[in-house]
């Protein structure tokens, strides 16, 4: 790709709308592959940009994608608050938040990515500065993900709400990778049907992981 000559962003108007580039350039890259190939030397190519320029705006590709992991939490979050909370018992309104929380994942592959690395690359080979506002914007999610969950299902109380969006975030960033096995696997699955079963659905899991978890927290609160 041919570049174009580095110019400074003189106002921060204008280092916003760098920055906006370059996660933009990032999200665009994760739907081509997965986070373990995004490489900051394949995103400064992207960007048409030395990586010494990209480094300008972000302190490493770990704090790129860190943002965009928030900047996909926050859209997902918007998309589940428009949501209607229906109406019914309590069963059904386990079973709803169950469909809902597992698809609207499942149609996120990029965010259900980016949590898998979290903790085991995301969360490395960044600043303390960088570590503090990250961890900031994931408590300011969680509450708002704690607060969902309540309305759906008060009868939880905030401190069962908690734990089960807890719960849940810990099984996608398990459950996605296992759900994307490499061709090898595949090959294997569809050579031995007895081995299919092994095979995990990513969507399915995460449904009866809410669906048993609400169903206990409810059970041990009575």
């Amino acid at each position: 790709m041919r570049g174009m000559g580095f110019q400074r962003a003189r106002t921060e108007e204008q280092r916003n709308e760098r920055r906006r580039q370059i996660l933009g350039a990032a999200a665009s890259m994760l739907t081509e592959m997965p986070v373990s190939e995004l490489t900051l030397n394949g995103l400064s190519r992207r960007v048409c940009l030395a990586k010494a320029n990209v480094l300008r705006y972000f302190e490493s590709r770990e704090a790129v994608l860190l943002e965009l992991l928030e900047a996909e939490g926050a859209s997902w979050i918007a998309e589940l608050e428009r949501e209607a909370v229906p109406g019914g018992g309590v069963r059904e309104r386990e079973d709803r938040l169950a469909e809902l929380l597992a698809s609207s994942l499942a149609r996120r592959p990029v965010l259900c990515d980016l949590v898998s690395a979290q903790a085991t690359v995301l969360e490395h080979n960044i600043s303390v500065d960088t570590a503090i506002r990250h961890k900031h914007a994931v408590r300011e999610q969680l509450e708002a993900l704690v607060r969902l969950t309540a309305r759906h299902l008060p009868e939880l109380g905030d401190e069962g709400a908690s734990a089960l969006v807890r719960t849940v975030l810990i099984v996608v960033g398990s459950a996605w990778p296992s759900s994307r096995p490499p061709e090898a696997l595949l090959a294997v699955y569809a050579a031995d049907p007895s081995l299919a079963a092994l095979q995990i659905d990513f969507e399915d899991v995460v449904r009866r992981t809410v669906e048993v978890t609400a169903s206990g927290l409810l059970a041990r609160g009575r």
